[in-house]
């Protein structure tokens, strides 16, 4: 393989996942979902820790059950977790990319157990989404996490919810994702 073709590989799948986020913010939830779990088969458990993340991150949000995008989030904070300095060169270039997905990744498992009634998991969660918050960039999507992290705090620290952005009580909101 070429080096042209050695690099086209990793941006042909984020291209593809990217695509599913597209359908998915389009409203097609289905059809994402069915796209995600074949790219999802095609990487197989020991692929690449940044696109098993990447993926796993966006599938989450395509199910509909509570427990089955926690188990999703969980792979994917899991897929975050597996791209440190130890590892394999190729997978290295995902490292910094994993670290600006911690407090997203936090913050939606945060969300997940909060929804499943587990408020403390929830509050563990939201902690470390905070501090991973941190090393985030002023930009619209350091912003987009911070504001909230911040509605989960107010949420669980009175103990009932409160409307996101678009007066939803439902607890549907979450770093910059959107839901049909």
């Amino acid at each position: 393989m070429t080096e042209g073709q050695e690099q086209a590989a990793p941006d042909a799948v984020l291209t593809r996942i990217g695509q599913g986020v597209m359908l998915h913010h389009a409203g097609d939830r289905e059809e994402a979902r069915h796209r995600f779990l074949g790219l999802w088969a095609e990487l197989g458990e020991h692929g690449d820790p940044l696109h098993r993340c990447t993926l796993a991150h966006y599938l989450a949000d395509t199910q509909d059950d509570p427990e089955d995008e926690l188990a999703w989030d969980l792979r994917a904070l899991s897929a975050a977790e597996e791209l440190t300095e130890d590892r394999p060169a190729e997978w290295c270039r995902g490292t910094l990319a994993a670290r600006a997905l911690y407090p997203s990744l936090h913050l939606n498992l945060a969300a997940d157990y909060d929804r499943l009634g587990h408020r403390e998991a929830a509050r563990v969660h939201l902690r470390r989404a905070r501090g991973a918050a941190e090393f985030l960039a002023p930009d619209r999507y350091g912003e987009g996490v911070r504001a909230a992290i911040d509605r989960l705090e107010r949420r669980l620290g009175d103990g009932g919810p409160t409307p996101d952005r678009h007066g939803r009580p439902d607890g549907r909101w979450g770093p910059p994702r959107q839901r049909p």
